[in-house]
């Protein structure tokens, strides 16, 4: 796996962080979970800037917001009561395959 891909893949999870901490700032009224986004939110933009240095534009991006999707929508059930129906599960599980097919079809 290229260094890029890894750049990538902590770019997302940067995402699922600053989304996290986005709910727990309450509209931006909590200090501490509103400077975690910040700090979070510019950190997933620079290593998607720097991934985007040797892949695709369009598979980056298309990776980096599956990531992102995915880890908050599992978050969302895992932390803040979301459903997780079998339906809801089925098309996360979806977008899991076509991360993982970009990743395959672009070198």
């Amino acid at each position: 796996m290229s260094a890029a891909w890894v750049l990538l893949g902590i770019a997302g999870l940067c995402e699922v962080g600053f989304t996290t901490a986005l709910k727990y700032a309450d509209g931006f009224t909590k200090l501490i979970p509103s400077l975690i986004f910040g700090v979070l939110y510019i950190a997933s933009a620079w290593f998607l800037a720097q991934a985007v240095k040797t892949l695709p534009l369009g598979t980056a991006y298309a990776v980096w917001t599956g990531i992102g999707a995915v880890g908050t929508a599992l978050i969302g059930i895992a932390l803040f009561g979301d459903p997780a129906t079998a339906m809801r599960l089925f098309f996360l599980a979806l977008i899991v395959i076509g991360i993982v097919g970009l990743k395959f079809v672009s070198n």
